[in-house]
């Protein structure tokens, strides 16, 4: 049916040059014991049967862990939890790992309470932005971001690198990334411009899909979403990379035909791969916010590229569309959106949810439907198996795998293989000897050259050396190689 529904897209797209490698996807398929427990009582369909209308809507609402507290998930029943780029256990980006994992431990118990009536206590999952690598954590392996990974073109490498952030990932408590990015970036002004592979759909087709394997398991295989892997998420979708001079956020004008052949090519790659959860772009097309366009939500998105998983939004995107605030928005969801990222105002929008469906706005099958693909994500991750908490699972607390040697020889040999030399007037290799000059403000910062999405949202800031273990900074390396060979560095800020 897949194959099917990506050939028509390939002809109406003007894809069939993009896609003519392309074949079709079986059924997502569980792991584990998950295969086991749908006919169940855990299966979604049986807890569904269960829940109340409060209890369903909570599992559409994902706060951040900065405003909710192990009580309000106790009271409210959240399904998913985030931390954003600025939060950390306590609100300490700088928290230890063994915060993170006690905090997890918290809202998975908090999330499990026995409830009156029979009805089920779901466990909540916890997603991060593991972006190149668990990065958020301190320790953590942090591996070069896309724009130097799309420069080494191995998709091997890429897969290894996702398997490492998924056991780093599990080590914290955490279940879940909104990993990897597969914009095509197509105008260097766009501030997160390194965050894409490439400016070429098939090459982020193929490092993509190869980030998704790497971060569930190859699906089919034995392991597929089980121990040492988490959800991995295909983002944004889609135009982000497209934008109108290169603005974050913008819209991105054109032929929808042209613009799917582009900007839509990579997310065939990363489904057949697999990927259970799509984001939402902050991005308009055509002047229609992703979050509230259902014709690509649901019509492209589902209809023509085959995807049944869960679409999350990102961070208040469905407060952009029009009509619709941070905390009011049932456009969004009959758009196509299953899950709302909602940082802090989740309590009003849970109350104003469940009235839309009590007054009808929002159809209690819509809301069903949405429910189901949060409970299908949970059952193919494996909560449902034993329901155990993170630190008693088979990597919780396993902290000889944070930054393990094994790990960081791996992110060794990206930062190795994404060295690109334009020109070379007989300067490499570094002679023997040489008095050599390091410039650059940034030459001797570490946070700087990790970029975005590290320790913090943006990098940088109140981070020193010591919140990067083990690490060297550009001028560090130099200055050390240098000196072995008989030579020394100087640093030069100012150029």
């Amino acid at each position: 049916m897949i194959r099917q529904l990506l050939g028509r897209l390939a002809c109406g797209a003007g894809l069939a040059a993009l896609l003519a490698g392309c074949a079709g996807a079986p059924p997502v398929e569980v792991s584990g014991t998950n295969a086991a427990v749908q006919a169940g009582a855990n299966a979604p369909e049986a807890l569904l049967a269960r829940m109340s209308l409060e209890r369903k809507v909570a599992q559409l609402v994902m706060p951040d862990i900065g405003s909710i507290t192990p009580d309000d998930v106790r009271q409210y029943r959240f399904g998913t939890i985030l931390n954003g780029g600025n939060s950390g256990p306590g609100g300490d980006d700088k928290a230890p790992a063994p915060e993170w994992l006690k905090l997890a431990d918290a809202y998975w118990e908090a999330s499990t309470a026995p409830l009156p009536n029979g009805e089920p206590a779901i466990p909540a999952v916890w997603a991060t932005d593991a972006v190149h690598g668990h990065a958020n954590v301190i320790g953590a392996t942090i591996f070069p971001h896309n724009i130097a990974l799309g420069a080494t073109g191995d998709t091997d490498l890429i897969r290894r690198i996702g398997a490492a952030t998924a056991v780093e990932i599990e080590v914290t408590g955490i279940d879940w990334t909104f990993a990897p990015t597969i914009a095509v970036a197509r105008d260097d002004r766009w501030g997160r411009t390194y965050e894409s592979y490439s400016e070429d759909p098939a090459l982020v087709s193929r490092l993509g899909a190869a980030m998704v394997e790497g971060l569930q398991g190859r699906m089919g295989e034995p392991g597929f979403l089980g121990a040492g892997k988490v959800a991995a998420t295909a983002k944004h979708f889609f135009g982000d990379g497209g934008t109108a001079q290169g603005v974050d956020q913008g819209d991105v004008n054109g032929d929808l035909a042209e613009l799917m052949a582009i900007h839509a090519a990579p997310y065939p790659a990363a489904i057949e791969a697999g990927v259970v959860s799509v984001m939402a772009s902050f991005n308009s097309i055509n002047g229609t916010k992703m979050h509230g366009n259902g014709p690509l939500l649901t019509g492209e998105l589902r209809g023509n590229l085959g995807f049944e998983g869960l679409v999350v939004g990102d961070w208040n995107g469905h407060g952009q569309v029009t009509g619709c605030t941070n905390s009011d928005c049932p456009q969004a969801l009959l758009a196509g959106l299953d899950v709302y990222m909602v940082p802090e105002d989740w309590k009003a929008l849970h109350a104003s949810l469940t009235a839309q469906v009590k007054d009808g706005t929002i159809p209690m099958a819509r809301l069903d439907e949405a429910v189901l693909r949060v409970l299908r994500l949970k059952q193919q991750i494996g909560i449902f198996d034993g329901e155990v908490k993170p630190s008693a699972r088979a990597y919780g607390g396993r902290w000889e795998l944070l930054g393990s040697p094994e790990h960081r020889a791996i992110a060794r040999e990206a930062v190795a293989k994404s060295q690109v030399v334009l020109k070379n007037h007989g300067v490499l290799p570094l002679k023997s000897g040489a008095r050599i000059e390091v410039a650059g403000s940034a030459a001797d910062n570490i946070a700087q050259q990790a970029g975005g999405w590290t320790i913090t949202w943006q990098g940088g800031g109140d981070l020193t050396p010591a919140d990067f273990p083990g690490a060297t900074s550009i001028y560090g390396g130099i200055a050390a190689a240098a000196k072995a060979a008989g030579g020394q560095a100087v640093l030069a800020v100012d150029g």
